[in-house]
């Protein structure tokens, strides 16, 4: 539309606009730009001494554009922007300055199109020259010059396509007919469509004559179905009449819509066959549930001081756990599930687990045990954890497994077999053999350059899991943009737990507009929880880096998912849980003529010289993509570019016609994710099939334990419920802008009925490139509910906006478990678009209540201090070994032990880098610490901050950012929202009562007893002690008011 004016910008970004206009550096420059905030509006941004001015160009009822000018001044109409911009060029139209410099667009490279390697020029095989030269001259007879040199190029095209293939073993008649429409028809049909008739009736006429034994077939074919149909529909279906006579009785359907319909018939008769049979011999197909059978570990275990071996049988189905001294023998002394109050992870020996359990004289029991190994203690820990979850009685889950997968087939059909992948066997972080069997709740797969059909892939993919978990597995959603395809299956007893679920998809290609690149998407709401799933395959070339990030942000904008009440925000703050998953294509930064060596680096298992030029990784440590997104340690092979049917070598040459083009062994599938602060979120499993070789992609798995909400059911008087609101106050924002406007905060929440608006803040003036925001007083929110338990489950969102232009100008997410014991301060990071645009502190309090909160499921495995440790406070996960060494990582059985090639991490990137904050009073002045830069001209400083990773570690021994994770620890999503000198996840403390008096949480890694009288209400209560925090440094929210 005004593309060619050089002051429109089109969609780009708040900051970018303010990068370019900061390089102009002169008063009066401008440039025009879609609006973030209105549809259909621009934005007109002007630069007057060093700020910038936003005023919004909006359109009226009759297309007519107009500027939000100063008060007072005449509002003028324009039909189109260049009349507007001219107009504006005069003095005292009511903008800052008048515009005088236009800022020119920034060109961007062109993409290069994906070279399509065209075959040799051949002498027919089938045809002769004189025979085409005939037709060409045949077809062209009458008609312009300019037509007659077209026809024989797409002609041409064709024939040349022809020669390659052998087509003597066809019908001769079928032969005949295709050398015949590629010699003259096509033109023919070419002409059709110069002429507005798009229906090519010559090709149509070709396939009615190789189709013709097919048509007949149908229709000798679909009556029986349809009767088969009839037979086992109860009732009589009213539509198989209807579908017969629209089969046989229309011979002007098409035969691929024919097809169609055969299919479709085919699938529902073989539903309904399946459904009567296992109805009639009580069988349920495993519909419902999935038996797993019973499975034996051998364990250590001491006893006074003397190591014996026995057996641990585990009956997920029964309920039981077994303790055995012999493999076969006798099956005298088991523990019921609801016995076993806790599993209990050693820090410093991963193999090792306490089980907690309550003998009959009500009294708890500490019962230590050895595994053989990791794999084994993990396999058993989720196996216990699926007969908790079974068991419990729970009318709804608070905690679902999720597979989600990432496979670039490579235009490949798949093998026969690809259960591996969906076991989570392989390289990297693997499941055991023990813990294969059990069934996901949900299945998340991403595919890239996938060959098939949508309709074959699900039924592929679903046939698969039903080998594994005897499980039908039902479709919620799938999304497909050319070859990239996302699909969600889920237990078939979960069905009725999804809603508001939507699909989109974003190009990315050439110019934004093919979809050869680009992104699909799905979210839902399962119960309370919402979920956002993201498949992409970015830009390839290893040259090609800041491209990738412009797509990731592409996507970032456009991809539309989720609640449309949160317009302000992207999808990175729409869901409570976002995977993002795919062929990102970012590659290892290293010289084409490093190759060997980064293979003899692969084959020595030296992964981590490799991470540390990984693109992905570089980026994300910079901030550039992927802001405060979270990637479980890579401990597996290179995913690419193998030989295909072959594991064994990477195929990191391909000859060009402009010579040899390198494409280094890479990670370029990966799985990372984003949750809300606080939210529970474990990740079992990250690692890649290695016996899937159609392909020169591996197919990538990452599986996850993740906490869900679902209604709130209050055991409290519902006429005495508690009442107050949630009172936010003393907030001050830092916003890295030059804007020069006034700016108020919007709360969104799925806890409030509407959104609340903010009085205005009052700027002040801080250090060059930022301003600070001082919004005085204090807002309450008045929740739907406000029971402090349901609270305590829910988070808000901030949205910091201008009042000139109602845009956004950073957003941010607060956990509401953050306030659980008293008034807290928070300090959040502020993003937009994937960039950070500041941070903002303030204060949050909650009402308070005498309740006991509702025990969680996953809050059965806890991570604790070794026996005979030191013992820390309660949910004190820092500890580490005494060595002061990282704890080894899982032993990959393909590769043996990871310890020796685990090497520093100090070149990765932190998983979540913190600000670090000083104390300071609510009614001081707040220090604020410096982020860290962003690389825009008008913020960019001499030297470079120190970064987290240096300031946080103390003199305490306390475990540095970079320290490797420790495998299978469960954890809160890191908000940093935790008081000082308490666990992450307290009890909440009961009124006028001193905080040091508060009962102590049900955690029995240090307890030995069990009050009867007390044993009731424990029981209830299941603390949200610190278990689940990884090992990472949190951010300090300030400190509770005396």
């Amino acid at each position: 539309m005004f593309s060619h004016q050089p002051w429109y910008h089109g969609n780009i970004t708040r900051s970018t606009a303010e990068d370019l206009l900061s390089k102009a550096g002169k008063d009066g420059s401008f440039l025009l730009r879609g609006s973030e905030s209105v549809q259909g509006a621009y934005a007109l941004c002007v630069l007057y001494q060093n700020c910038v001015y936003t005023y919004r160009i909006l359109p009226n009822e009759d297309k007519k554009l107009s500027v939000q000018a100063s008060e007072g001044v005449p509002i003028r109409f324009f039909s189109v922007l260049p009349d507007l911009v001219e107009a504006y060029y005069k003095e005292n139209m009511g903008l800052i300055t008048h515009l005088q410099y236009a800022v020119q667009k920034e060109e961007e490279p062109e993409d290069e199109p994906e070279p399509v390697s065209l075959p040799p020029q051949l002498p027919p095989r089938n045809i002769t020259s004189n025979e085409c030269k005939d037709s060409y001259s045949d077809s062209s007879r009458g008609t312009d010059r300019g037509t007659e040199l077209a026809r024989p190029s797409i002609s041409d095209t064709y024939i040349q396509r022809l020669q390659q293939i052998d087509i003597s073993n066809l019908p001769e008649e079928h032969q005949k007919s295709i050398q015949e429409y590629f010699c003259s028809s096509v033109c023919l049909d070419a002409e059709q469509v110069q002429n507005g008739n798009p229906t090519l009736p010559h090709f149509k006429k070709l396939t009615q004559s190789i189709c013709k034994n097919l048509n007949s077939e149908i229709a000798r074919t679909l009556p029986s179905l349809e009767a088969l149909q009839k037979v086992l529909d109860q009732p009589l279906s009213p539509g198989a009449g209807r579908l017969r006579s629209q089969h046989s009785g229309d011979a002007n359907q098409s035969v691929a819509f024919k097809l169609e319909q055969l299919t479709k018939l085919i699938y529902s008769v073989e539903d309904k066959t399946k459904n009567a049979v296992f109805e009639s011999v009580g069988y349920d197909g495993g519909h419902r549930k999935s038996l797993i059978p019973p499975v034996t570990f051998e364990v250590k275990c001491d006893s006074l001081g003397i190591s014996n071996k026995m057996y641990l049988k585990v009956d997920v189905e029964g309920g039981k756990v077994y303790f055995k001294k012999s493999k076969d023998g006798p099956e005298d002394k088991y523990f019921v599930h609801n016995k076993i109050l806790q599993l209990v992870k050693s820090q410093k020996m991963h193999n090792r687990l306490v089980l907690v359990v309550e003998t009959e004289k009500e009294k708890t029991q500490r019962k230590d045990f050895v595994f053989d190994d990791t794999k084994k203690r993990e396999g058993f820990c989720q196996l216990l954890q699926q007969m908790k979850n079974k068991h419990s009685g729970k009318p709804e889950p608070d905690m679902i497994t999720i597979f989600v997968g990432t496979w670039n087939m490579g235009n490949a059909n798949p093998p026969q077999n690809i259960t591996s992948w969906f076991q989570s066997k392989g390289q990297g972080k693997t499941h055991d053999d023990t813990a294969s069997q059990i069934p996901h709740d949900i299945y998340v797969i991403g595919t890239q350059e996938d060959p098939l059909g949508e309709k074959e892939w699900i039924e592929t993919v679903r046939g698969a899991l039903r080998d594994i978990t005897n499980i039908s597995f039902k479709q919620i959603a799938t999304q497909t943009l050319w070859s990239i395809r996302i699909v969600v299956l889920a237990k078939p007893e979960h069905e009725n737990r999804f809603s508001h679920v939507f699909c989109d998809s974003v190009k990315t290609g050439i110019a934004n507009a093919l979809g050869n690149k680009g992104a699909v998407g799905v979210s839902f709401m399962f119960n309370r929880t919402s979920f956002g799933f993201v498949n992409s395959h970015l830009t390839s070339g290893s040259e090609k880096k800041l491209r990738r990030n412009q797509n990731f942000v592409s996507i970032l904008r456009f991809l539309n998912l989720g609640d449309k009440k949160v317009n302000p925000f992207d999808i990175t703050h729409r869901f409570t849980h976002l995977f993002w998953l795919g062929d990102l294509n970012y590659r290892v930064d290293l010289p084409a003529q490093e190759a060997e060596n980064i293979v003899m680096k692969i084959k020595q298992q030296q992964y981590q010289d490799l991470l540390a030029r990984d693109q992905l990784n570089i980026e994300r440590e910079e901030e550039k993509v992927f802001l405060d997104y979270v990637e479980e340690e890579i401990t597996f092979a290179p995913t690419y570019r193998f030989e295909r049917d072959t594991r064994e070598r990477y195929a990191y040459t391909k000859a060009k016609a402009t010579g040899t083009k390198y494409n280094l062994p890479s990670w370029c599938d990966r799985v990372l994710r984003k949750s809300y602060p606080m939210a529970h979120v474990v990740c079992n499993s990250y690692g890649c099939a290695n016996d899937i070789m159609t392909s020169d992609h591996s197919p990538v798995f990452a599986t996850f334990d993740v906490g869900v909400t679902s209604q709130f059911v209050s055991k409290n008087d519902l006429s005495k419920d508690a009442q107050g609101a949630i009172k936010i106050m003393n907030c001050v924002a830092v916003l890295l802008t030059k804007s020069k406007t006034k700016f108020f905060i919007e709360y969104h929440s799925s806890c409030l009925e509407k959104f609340v608006k903010s009085p205005e803040g009052e700027n002040q003036e801080n250090t060059e490139g930022s301003i600070k925001v001082r919004f005085s007083g204090q807002v309450e929110l008045t929740p739907i509910i406000a029971d402090p338990e349901y609270l305590l489950d829910q988070h808000i969102l901030i949205c910091i906006k201008s009042t000139d232009c109602d845009e956004s100008y950073g957003e941010g997410c607060v956990a509401l478990r953050s306030a659980e014991n008293s008034f807290t301060e928070f300090c959040i990071k502020l993003t937009h678009h994937g960039e950070r645009t500041g941070w903002l502190t303030g204060g949050i309090q909650l009402p308070k209540s005498d309740g006991k909160q509702t025990e969680k499921l996953y809050d059965f495995i806890k991570v604790g201090d070794d026996p005979g440790a030191g013992k820390g406070k309660s949910g004190d996960n820092t500890n580490i070994p005494e060595d002061g060494q990282p704890p080894e990582m899982f032993d990959n059985p393909l590769y043996g032990s990871m310890s020796s090639s685990r090497g520093s991490k100090d070149h990765l990137p932190p998983p979540d880098a913190h600000f670090s904050f000083p104390k300071t009073d609510l009614d001081a002045d707040r220090q604020h610490p410096v982020p860290t830069p962003r690389f825009r001209s008008f913020t960019c400083s001499e030297t470079k901050p120190q970064s987290s990773s240096a300031t946080n570690t103390t003199s305490s021994g306390l475990q540095p950012q970079n320290i490797t994770k420790k495998p299978v620890v469960p954890s809160r999503s890191e908000g940093g929202m935790i008081g000082p000198n308490r666990p992450p996840v307290p009890m909440k403390s009961r009124p006028g009562q001193p905080q040091e008096l508060q009962p102590k949480p049900r955690d029995y890694r240090d307890s030995s007893e069990l009050p009867s009288k007390l044993r009731q209400q424990t029981r209830q209560g299941q603390p949200k002690d610190g278990h689940h925090e990884t090992q990472q440094p949190q951010l300090k929210m300030g400190r509770p008011l005396k």
